[in-house]
């Protein structure tokens, strides 16, 4: 690794200290805010801790950063009340507030290329159909699981659970949620593949 690579490393890392802090900062409801920023602090914790041993690509650092302030904007406003997508709900005459539909695209998109790296680097699975197939259905998995801890968190707190689920009425909220992960692991490898390929050499992570 360079210094490059370091001084980008920090300066990710400084951009989500940020980016939590200010999602702190009065969030339309506490619990709600612990609930959705949680998966960002842990997955940041865990990069911490293997970053000695195993370093990502400068791209999928920067798609974790954006996953990371998806979950922070969620969490300090509540999925269901994100400013921006309530005027694009009145704009539109839309009968919900579709931030939660970005967050399950992107809780497709971005795991795929973090599965992505893993598996090329850390499994003799080899780059090819198979190698597309494994990473979409780890993001489907994922998304398939945090519905069930969704699920686990309502049954455990009651109504205290209903801005977290942010179902907003609708009963297909569940399969949308999935679908749309489907979409961004298959979207995202379409995309970025190439350009992944070419980082992961420039950069020696093989």
């Amino acid at each position: 690794m360079n210094r490059t690579d370091g001084k980008l490393h920090l300066l990710l890392l400084c951009l989500f200290t940020m980016i939590l802090i200010w999602s702190g900062i009065r969030p339309v409801d506490f619990y709600t805010w612990i609930l959705e920023v949680l998966p960002a602090v842990a997955g940041v914790a865990i990069l911490i801790a293997i970053y000695p041993r195993f370093k990502f690509t400068r791209l999928v650092y920067s798609l974790i950063l954006i996953h990371a302030a998806v979950l922070c904007v969620g969490g300090h406003y509540t999925y269901a009340r994100v400013p921006l997508f309530d005027w694009i709900k009145q704009l539109t005459g839309a009968t919900r507030n579709h931030y939660d539909r970005v967050g399950h695209f992107v809780q497709g998109f971005i795991p795929a290329m973090i599965a992505r790296e893993v598996f090329i680097r850390k499994s003799p699975v080899k780059k090819g159909w198979w190698l597309f197939c494994m990473v979409v259905f780890f993001a489907l998995s994922l998304s398939a699981f945090y519905e069930l801890i969704e699920w686990w968190v309502a049954e455990a707190t009651g109504t205290a659970a209903e801005a977290f689920l942010g179902t907003q009425g609708d009963i297909w909220d569940t399969q949308w949620d999935m679908f749309l992960a489907l979409l961004g692991a298959v979207i995202s490898q379409l995309l970025l593949s190439r350009v992944h390929d070419r980082l992961m050499a420039n950069e020696g992570r093989r």
